[in-house]
């Protein structure tokens, strides 16, 4: 008999928690809670968990820090971030620090258990087309080891960042629109009308680790009104 997912929700909220609890043991997990966080961040850095979903507004300590805490120890740790903020600043604060994916309150409880299991779905697939992706003459990236160098300065990526750039350099023909982005790398159904700017903003993360000139980037390109290409040049 294989073992359930693990879920870890960190939520300073009874109310929120506890629906939160029912909800994903009703889903068939196995899910623990921490109050505060310097609770959940004890719990997190277990190891013992397959998903952590995370609150920002906590006492003891934001969950900003303990996605940054988590992040120094394990960068492979699938993390959703919480958030009643909804402005850009708090949402590339998050997933700068390695976030896989974030949902604003108040949510939909259904569409929240969708993106839990498409992070959970991404992370448990092995990088099989592991390979070094080479762009110019300046840039390697080893998808296998998340970690790479832009001529001597090096690089790390996370999970997602690799993922990102592995499906535009197996389409590297033509150019890949954010829906498909999406629906291949983060496992979103076609039919969700799903309002995230997730996609923008890891493409301007993979920017400023992999161009010279992040504002004018000859590596990661955007098509007008069709989306993203990864060139080698």
């Amino acid at each position: 008999m294989s073992r359930k997912i693990r879920i870890l929700i960190v939520e300073d909220e009874a109310a929120i928690r506890n629906g939160l609890l029912d909800v994903f043991v009703y889903h068939g997990y196995d899910v623990d809670a921490a109050v505060d966080g310097l609770e959940g961040l004890e719990k997190a850095l277990s190891g013992q968990f397959d998903l952590v979903l995370l609150d920002v507004m906590l006492p003891g300590m934001n969950g900003f820090d303990i996605c940054n805490r988590i992040r120094a120890q394990d960068r492979d740790q699938p993390i959703i971030m919480l958030t009643a903020k909804s402005s850009d600043d708090d949402i590339i604060q998050g997933l700068s620090l390695g976030a896989d994916d974030y949902v604003a309150k108040p949510f939909s409880v259904a569409q929240l258990v969708l993106r839990v299991q498409a992070v959970l779905r991404r992370a448990r697939l092995d990088l099989e087309n592991s390979q070094m992706i080479r762009l110019g003459d300046s840039v390697e990236i080893d998808t296998l080891n998340l970690n790479g160098k832009r001529q001597d300065e090096p690089l790390a990526f996370t999970r997602r960042e690799v993922e990102i750039l592995q499906y535009l350099h197996a389409h590297t023909e033509r150019p890949v629109s954010r829906e498909e982005l999406l629906t291949k790398v983060w496992g979103y159904a076609k039919h969700l009308e799903l309002e995230t700017r997730t996609v923008d903003i890891h493409i301007a993360k993979l920017r400023r680790k992999i161009e010279l000139d992040p504002a004018n980037p000859k590596h990661l390109v955007t098509v007008r009104g069709a989306g993203y290409r990864l060139l080698d040049r």
